[in-house]
């Protein structure tokens, strides 16, 4: 029995290996998607196609980029601003009142908020959840306007550069109360970064030229109260229930705030109403100051809200850094008060610190976060 051959007939410069079934059947699958050379003109159009869309992306970049540099600009403007226009009121005007001037400022946030929430919806709105929330927005609106109200009254007392240099030192005070109150301990390394934090402001106070002891007492009530809301912030609102927008919590705290520090003028300052109206009767331009300057304490607000949104985390660290030094060299150009080496030294190692510190503490999240 002899067995039975097929033969396959192939094609002449055919590979049969491509053509047996169990590979490839179809000759149409083996082309490839290749499409045909367009004419020159497609191809000219095509071009201006892609370069102008390039460009459109290059100037919506651009664009983007002008935008974030105005936003800076604006919350640089803003806080030195405000800042320039307390010390002007407080300690050259003659307006003798940090405490109905933080109420201003409050009742001036309190409408912008609204605005800003309600009207422009910049944010969505929430709601107050509890009145367990409700209790801890009073205390953190307590401890807000206690900071705000001993940051301008200092400014009555002590130049800005110097009121800058003592702010600097807020890494400080919210290490020491993230310890107190959390017992919360950092690395060595970021311990050892506070070290030229706070030598740096013992060497400025000794050469400040214009030093005074209840300004420099209050300012520090200012920086230590500025970490204690971070802190105390962090504790009570750290339920994903509770935490609520910056502005949000701007919308609430201002009328409380205003409403803690109402009594406290009232005994303290008497009636800076009426004062105030006789005021505007002999000079009108204090209608204007106060109004331009809580006008400018809610854009503080509003442009941090702004810088945090389109920025990095480490550009705003450093932007804030920068900040301080600024608005010292600003206030100095402009009031003219008398500074030392010895006092620029010391801020500029306080400074120094704060980066020092700012590092440090990512390095240590890094670690943890392995």
């Amino acid at each position: 029995m002899v067995e039975t051959q097929t033969w396959t007939t192939t094609r002449r410069n055919s590979n049969p290996r491509l053509e047996s079934s169990h590979v490839i059947t179809d000759d149409t699958s083996l082309l490839l998607g290749i499409p045909p050379t367009p004419p020159s003109d497609a191809r000219i159009n095509n071009n201006n196609n892609v370069s102008s869309s390039s460009s459109g992306g290059s100037s919506s970049g651009s664009s983007s980029s002008l935008v974030t540099t105005g936003i800076v600009a604006s919350w640089y403007a803003s806080n030195i601003g405000v800042l320039l226009l307390n010390k002007y009121l407080l300690s050259i005007y003659g307006y003798k009142y940090p405490i109905f001037l933080t109420i201003l400022h409050m009742v001036s946030c309190s409408a912008y908020s609204s605005a800003a929430v309600h009207l422009l919806r910049l944010v969505p709105y929430q709601r107050i959840q509890s009145r367990r929330q409700l209790v801890k927005i009073v205390i953190l609106s307590g401890v807000f306007s206690f900071s705000v109200v001993c940051g301008n009254a200092s400014l009555r007392y002590i130049p800005v550069s110097f009121n800058q240099a003592i702010g600097a030192t807020t890494p400080f005070f919210t290490a020491v109360f993230a310890f107190v109150i959390t017992c919360r301990k950092e690395s060595p390394e970021v311990y050892l970064s506070l070290l030229p934090v706070v030598l740096g402001i013992v060497v400025a106070s000794n050469s400040e030229p214009l030093f005074h002891l209840f300004g420099f007492l209050v300012c520090i009530g200012s920086t230590a109260g500025r970490a204690l809301k971070s802190v105390v912030q962090g504790i009570i609102l750290s339920s994903d229930s509770e935490k609520l927008h910056s502005m949000n919590l701007l919308l609430y705290m201002a009328p409380m705030a205003a409403a803690i520090l109402l009594p406290f003028s009232l005994y303290i300052e008497g009636n800076v109403a009426a004062v105030t109206i006789e005021k505007a009767y002999a000079d009108w331009s204090i209608i204007l100051l106060l109004a331009g300057n809580a006008t400018v304490a809610y854009l503080v607000n509003l442009t941090n809200f702004l810088v945090t949104k389109h920025t990095s985390a480490l550009t705003l660290q450093v932007l804030g850094n920068a900040k301080s030094a600024v608005a010292a060299v600003v206030s100095v150009l402009i009031f003219r008060n008398p500074v030392t080496v010895m006092g620029m030294t010391g801020f500029a190692v306080t400074v120094m610190g704060v980066v020092l510190y700012s590092e440090a503490k990512k390095r240590s999240k890094a670690i943890v976060a392995k």
